[in-house]
């Protein structure tokens, strides 16, 4: 099991913070609109992560390159992209398990 900074957990919390402000709660005869909401917050996330994963390449990048860049960087920018990874992985077998445990109930 790998250990993740005090830092990059709170940047997480943050991010997921925003992105909490923007779905809304189910509402009674509201089906269609929490789902839509769902969806959008997915997308947001998916979104996010393809966004760090950019930011660290582009890190990697500058310090190649001879364009300027900080080791110090590449190497945060990195490790970002690998906990919203496994964030993504761990959000993924969680819905899954999900589905797997409504197709099981009885009708």
């Amino acid at each position: 099991m790998t250990t993740i900074p005090a830092s990059m957990a709170l940047n997480a919390y943050a991010r997921a913070a925003g992105m909490g402000g923007n779905v809304q709660t189910p509402q009674a005869g509201a089906a269609g609109q929490a789902n839509g909401a769902f969806g959008d917050m997915l997308k947001q996330a998916m979104n996010e992560a393809i966004n760090t994963a950019k930011a660290g390449e582009t890190q990697m990048a500058a310090v190649t390159g001879g364009t300027g860049g900080n080791i110090v960087d590449v190497v945060t920018a990195v490790a970002e992209a690998e906990s919203t990874l496994q964030t993504v992985v761990t959000v993924r077998d969680k819905v899954i398990t999900a589905y797997q445990e409504i197709m099981r109930m009885p009708i």
